[in-house]
């Protein structure tokens, strides 16, 4: 099994070199790379128009008929030209909006491959608020991994305050990074979150972060 997993920030792309490609190659994968989609390396990340990350997934589907696709983008700052993005925003729960986006995303992506189309071969992650939700999973490491383990209360209460992690935000100015930011002005996303993950692992994330969790069952079910 070989994947490659699109997304739209360094951070995303050294987690999965990182992390979650030593645990696929643990369970019989023998290729993970992660690259950044829609010219998103030239325009310095961020969730670029639907069309741009479109033609490039399905650039690599059309080029690779082995290959297996992902995808990690974030709902937070998402532009309303993704599919189903403007109807997920009258959805009540984070799940379902996420759930609807990732849905008509393949459903689009399968109707541009044509009949035929395996569609195992792409596995969308919509994240609700940023990399960062997924570092308060454990608020504990994450302090430990930004040198500063006194913030570790306050990144708990942070934490306590929502069923999930992954529901993290109440406005642009509250989203998980912001929260971070707030309390460790010197905190940089792409090394310090990185470390951070690399400090809680991916089990304490996939139990704190369920539908993150149920990305990662979908992939490993590849292998299988």
């Amino acid at each position: 099994m070989r994947l490659l997993v699109h997304v739209e920030g360094q951070t995303e792309e050294r987690f999965v070199d990182e992390l979650l490609a030593p645990h696929l190659y643990s369970i019989g994968f023998s290729s993970v790379a992660a690259r950044l989609a829609g010219h998103s390396r030239r325009q310095r990340g961020g969730v670029r128009p639907w069309q741009a990350f479109r033609d490039d997934i399905l650039r690599h589907l059309k080029q690779d008929r082995s290959l297996l696709n992902a995808l990690i983008v974030d709902y937070y700052g998402m532009p309303h030209d993704w599919p189903q993005r403007t109807e997920a925003a009258m959805l009540p729960t984070p799940h379902e909006k996420a759930s609807l986006i990732e849905t008509a995303l393949c459903r689009e992506l399968a109707s541009a491959m044509g009949a035929g189309f395996d569609t195992n071969r792409f596995t969308p992650l919509v994240m609700m608020h940023e990399f960062e939700a997924l570092l308060f999973s454990d608020p504990i490491g994450l302090a430990n991994a930004m040198g500063k383990p006194q913030l570790a209360p306050a990144l708990s209460s942070i934490r306590a305050q929502f069923p999930s992690p992954e529901q993290i935000n109440d406005s642009p100015q509250t989203a998980p990074s912001k929260r971070i930011e707030q309390l460790f002005p010197g905190y940089q996303k792409v090394l310090v979150g990185t470390a951070a993950a690399h400090q809680i692992g991916l089990p304490k994330i996939c139990q704190e972060c369920r539908h993150f969790a149920s990305w990662i069952e979908s992939l490993e079910s590849r292998a299988a």
